[in-house]
């Protein structure tokens, strides 16, 4: 007969311990949670096929944009560059 401990029969280690190291281990971020409910479900599945549409929608207007002529930053650059150029460059100190 065995006497003393064995190798398999060794007490595992707290549950709290390893359930604060699995929660310092996770992402940065917002968590999103399945929902169970099957109203829930088809609701979220709607959500995500409208917000990909959206996107898609986006995407689609933005590569129209692009495709017409320069891509800018900033809407009113135009009428601002045509102001900018009649200011001197930089500032003039009054001794040079």
């Amino acid at each position: 007969m065995v006497q003393g401990k064995t190798k398999g029969l060794q007490t595992k280690g707290s549950s709290a311990r390893h359930a604060k190291k699995a929660a310092a281990n996770m992402k940065k971020g917002r968590v999103a949670i399945a929902p169970k409910k099957t109203v829930l479900v088809k609701q979220a599945a709607m959500q995500k096929n409208l917000t990909a549409k959206i996107n898609k929608s986006i995407e689609n207007q933005m590569v129209a944009a692009a495709s017409a002529g320069k891509l800018t930053i900033m809407k009113n650059t135009a009428p601002e560059a045509s102001s900018s150029t009649s200011k001197s460059k930089g500032p003039t100190k009054p001794g040079k």
